[in-house]
């Protein structure tokens, strides 16, 4: 049987519909009798619900772009007044 910990590592690949059938079914049974797990699942899902667009990583672009703006704030810290 699933345990409690390995539900949560596969929670979002779960919500996401990631999982093989195997893996899903073996979290429906956990959750029809552990009511914590159920709970999770059920406030993950919320989560995912009310912030539809997250992203996992930023991308190569985004990172260097934040990088370089951070230098530019810092170099302006820097100068004298």
């Amino acid at each position: 049987m699933l345990k409690c910990r390995e539900l949560v590592g596969k929670a979002d690949q779960y919500l996401d519909g990631e999982l093989l059938l195997r893996e899903r079914l073996a979290i429906r049974v956990h959750i029809l009798m552990c009511h914590h797990c159920r709970r999770y699942l059920r406030q993950m899902g919320a989560l995912l619900r009310a912030f539809p667009h997250r992203h996992d990583s930023a991308s190569d672009e985004e990172v260097c772009a934040v990088m370089e703006h951070l230098q530019q704030h810092a170099d302006k810290q820097d100068e004298p007044a």
